[in-house]
């Protein structure tokens, strides 16, 4: 049985990727921060007591800022496969808290690196790397593009691509970057900009919110659903050697776009609720990111299934259930008519 230990198993990312290794009958194993409440509503739903004879799914306490700490739980565990999803992850968060982002998001990749090394080298890792760090580089971007990060965020996201790249060409390591475009889905943070516009169009249906206030409303991200992503993930990490490779769907659309959608899916006029606040613009803006994959397509066998207007919907429809309202349902049917042969099973 392999075992797979996920960094950052609490996010969207991490509960997917979850489900998905489980049904591939891993052992997983998940670190997760210590704290007063709790913070692991996206993984409850798989939880199983670890003293069940069958469990196979364990998590540990840890923090990427401490190198002490990852090297025992790699030590300990042996896994097979690293996933390493953890990270200050918040774009414009980082500017306010540079520092910390660079110490979780860019070090917290090197103190794993060189747990796996010390342990022997015997783990393939994969490294979450992010679309931002091509900041203002001239879409379509892909494993060619030069970077060009334009956040704190982003520059920390590069300096654990390149540990990453470093540590497989002098340590001989099985050390692959997925280089991710914008995924989404309902189990999205609720600061991030689609996940907060799905919910507030809830909330204002439920009688509970009055405006949404977003930033900039021409970005243009490359949007896809984030289930589809994590099976890249997995993908990556099967191949015969270590690669660095661009997930996305090829699409752009702006923020202004995900807005426009989303109201009109259930007829509310967005100009009655819609204001910009200065504050949620970054101090520099990426304007235009556009994924290449055509290397995922050949290598992997991955194309994206659903697509921009589809996950709207979806998102949409189950902020609407968590709120006790009655979705229109076009959401569930996209997801069943194009995942009802359990894709996250195939080879």
């Amino acid at each position: 049985m392999k075992k797979a230990l996920i960094t950052g198993i609490t996010g969207q990312d991490g509960s997917y990727l979850t489900e998905l290794l489980l049904s591939k009958n891993y052992e997983v194993h998940g670190i997760i921060r210590r704290a007063s409440t709790f913070n692991t509503a996206r993984i409850d739903h798989i939880y199983v007591d670890p003293h069940e004879p069958k469990s196979r799914f364990f998590l540990h306490y840890g923090d990427l800022s401490d190198a002490e700490q990852i090297s025992n739980i790699v030590q300990n565990i042996k896994p097979h496969e690293i996933y390493h999803l953890g990270a200050q992850s918040h774009v414009r968060v980082s500017f306010d808290i540079p520092e910390y982002t660079g110490n979780v998001t860019a070090l917290g990749t090197t103190r794993i690196l060189e747990a796996i090394k010390r342990n022997g080298n015997h783990t393939k890792f994969y490294q979450a790397s992010s679309s931002e760090m091509f900041g203002s580089s001239p879409p379509p971007q892909n494993e060619e593009t030069p970077f060009r990060p334009r956040s704190p965020y982003a520059i920390a996201k590069l300096h654990a691509y390149w540990m990453t790249v470093n540590y497989k060409e002098s340590c001989n390591s099985f050390a692959s970057n997925g280089i991710l475009f914008n995924h989404e889905s309902p189990r999205r943070g609720e600061t991030f900009v689609t996940r907060k516009i799905t919910r507030a169009i809830a909330n204002i249906l439920a009688g509970n919110q009055e405006f949404l206030y977003l930033g900039n409303l021409d970005a243009k991200r490359d949007w896809g659903y984030a289930p589809e992503y994590v099976w890249a993930m997995w993908k990556i990490l099967q191949l015969d050697k270590p690669e660095n490779i661009v997930i996305g769907t090829g699409e752009a659309h702006s923020v202004r776009e995900f807005v426009e959608n989303a109201f009109s899916y259930v007829d509310l006029p967005l100009e009655k609720y819609v204001k910009i606040d200065p504050k949620y613009f970054r101090p520099t803006e990426v304007e235009l990111l556009v994924a290449d994959s055509e290397i995922a397509n050949r290598t992997l066998g991955w194309n994206p299934r659903i697509g921009f207007n589809d996950l709207v919907k979806i998102m949409i429809d189950a902020d609407m259930r968590k709120l006790s309202l009655e979705s229109i349902g076009d959401g569930d049917k996209i997801l069943e008519k194009k995942f009802s042969d359990r894709w996250w099973k195939e080879d």
